[in-house]
C-alpha cells in the first residue's frame, strides 16, 4: 500500500498526541498506542476529527509489562506488513521504587527496556518498511547508569536520578541500534525534545513531585506538546535527516550526550543486559543490504 504507516506510543495525551495528530494530518495511518483504554478512545477521536484523517487506530498497552509488550507487537504485525515509523514516546516516573511483574524497577521498565523489547519485535517490519525511521523520545540530565543495580537494589532509589538513567538508556539503545541497522534501510535516533508540559508520571504518582523537580533543576521556560512535537517531526519526516542514525539531536541539531553515552562499550553493554532481561537474543538477526557494512 501507499500509505505510510507510523506507530507512536504514549499517544494519548502530551507529545505522543501531538505527533499522532501531525502525522495524521498529513495523511499517515497512525496506530496509536496508549495505556488507557477511555483516554486513548478520547484522544483517538480528536485526531480523527481534527485532521478528517480516518486511519487512525488505537491499541492499549501496559509498557511496565513485557507480555502486554509482545502481545501489542503481535497485534501491530497481524495489521501491518511494513512499518515506516516508529516513534517510542512513552515515559514515566514514580516517586517510589517499585518492580513490575518481570522483576524490574518500574522506571527502567518504561522508559528503557519498552521501547528496546518493541523495536525488535517489529524489526522486521520496520525493514520491509525501509526507508523507515525509529525515533526515541529522550531527555537531557547529565548522569549515567549504574549498569551493574540497573534495578535499584543496591541504591537508595531517587525519583530523578531513576528516570534520568533510564532515559540515558534511550541514547544507549539509540547508538548501538544505529551499529547493528546500519545498511538495512532502517535508521534510528534520539531526540531532546525540550522541557514541555505534559502528564509525565501523572497517572504514577509522580506529576506534582515530578515538575517541582523539573522546575527547580532544569529552569528551562515550558513549551507547548506541539511544539515540542516539531523536533520529533523533524528527525521523522525532513529530507535533511533521511540518512542520519545513531544522533542526538535537540532543535535540529545534535547535542552532546552524557560521557557514558559516548562509550561504545558501555551502549554494548547495556544492550547485552537488555536482551537477557527482555528474553531475547543478543543478535537483531536484522538483514543488512550494503555491502561491507
Amino acid at each position: 500500500m501507499n500509505q505510510q504507516q507510523a506507530l507512536v506510543t504514549g499517544a494519548s495525551s502530551g507529545l505522543g498526541k501531538a505527533v499522532s495528530r501531525a502525522l495524521a494530518a498529513r495523511g499517515l495511518r497512525v496506530l496509536m498506542v496508549a495505556r488507557d483504554a477511555e483516554r486513548g478512545r478520547a484522544a483517538q477521536a480528536e485526531i480523527v476529527a481534527a485532521t478528517g484523517n480516518p486511519a487512525v487506530e488505537l491499541l492499549c498497552c501496559d509498557l511496565s509489562s513485557q507480555a502486554q509488550i509482545r502481545d501489542l507487537a503481535a497485534a501491530v504485525r497481524s495489521r501491518v506488513d511494513a512499518l515506516h515509523l516508529l516513534i517510542n514516546n512513552a515515559g514515566t516516573a514514580f516517586p517510589r521504587h517499585g518492580l513490575t511483574a518481570d522483576g524490574v524497577e518500574r522506571t527502567l521498565a518504561v522508559n528503557h527496556l519498552a521501547p528496546y523489547l518493541l523495536t525488535r519485535l517489529l524489526l522486521d517490519r520496520l525493514q520491509a518498511g525501509a526507508p523507515a525511521r525509529i525515533v526515541n523520545v529522550g531527555t537531557r540530565m547529565n548522569t549515567a547508569m549504574v549498569l551493574d543495580d540497573l534495578n535499584w537494589q543496591r541504591r537508595p532509589y531517587r525519583m530523578m536520578q531513576a528516570y534520568g538513567q533510564a532515559k540515558l538508556g534511550n541514547i544507549h539503545f539509540t547508538r548501538e541500534l544505529a551499529r547493528r541497522l546500519a545498511g538495512s534501510g532502517v535508521t534510528v535516533n534520539c531526540v531532546f525534545p525540550g522541557v514541555f508540559r505534559s502528564n509525565l508520571g501523572g497517572t504514577d504518582g509522580a506529576q506534582g513531585l515530578f515538575w517541582r523537580a523539573v522546575d527547580r533543576l532544569l529552569g528551562w521556560a515550558l513549551k507547548t506538546p506541539e511544539q515540542a512535537a516539531e523536533r520529533v517531526l523533524y528527525l521523522l519526516i525532513a529530507d535533511a535527516t533521511a540518512g542520519l542514525s545513531g544522533a542526538y539531536i535537540g532543535d535540529r541539531m545534535p547535542i552532546k550526550a552524557p560521557a557514558q553515552a559516548d562509550d561504545v562499550t558501555a551502549n554494548a553493554r547495556l544492550w547485552e543486559l537488555s536482551a537477557e532481561m527482555v528474553g531475547l537474543p543478543v543478535d537483531t538477526g536484522i538483514h543488512r543490504t550494503v555491502p561491507g557494512s
